[in-house]
């Protein structure tokens, strides 16, 4: 109950498997759903970033499904590779674009059903435009 109420008091949180998942699901559900959540394995010679959703192929070829995630993800991989101005970039025009609120997926929005859903590629054109702000910082 700890995390819910008080995510805060949490840094880093060690479980199994089969519980980090259950765990991680939950506390995506803070930030807005997984959707939202990005997910790293790294190890001492390699890691790997990927959205924590898993590749949902039930979703394959419908462009709906929200790709922040995986963006996010590849924030923090170029954080991990040392990009770091490249990262801030990218987590600023991801930013940007969920507070202006018109390019989101039907996760984001108060009803699934919301027509002003955007879809998968127009999230993507819409943080694209926002990368060629030369202003973005």
């Amino acid at each position: 109950m700890q995390l819910v109420q008080k995510p805060e008091l949490y840094d880093v949180i060690v479980l199994p498997n089969l519980y980090g998942d259950i765990v991680s699901d939950l506390a995506a559900g803070l930030i807005g759903g997984l959707g939202l959540a990005p997910g790293a394995n790294i190890g001492d010679k390699m890691a790997v970033f990927e959205p924590t959703h898993g590749s949902a192929p039930k979703y394959k070829g419908l462009n709906k499904m929200n790709p922040f995630a995986m963006m996010l993800s590849g924030v923090m991989m170029l954080r991990h590779i040392g990009e770091t101005d490249a990262a801030q970039r990218l987590e600023i025009a991801i930013a940007s674009v969920i507070e202006e609120g018109r390019h989101v997926t039907y996760d984001m929005k108060l009803k699934p059903d919301d027509p002003t859903a955007a879809s998968t590629s127009e999230v993507a054109d819409a943080v694209i435009e926002k990368l060629k702000i030369k202003s973005l910082k």
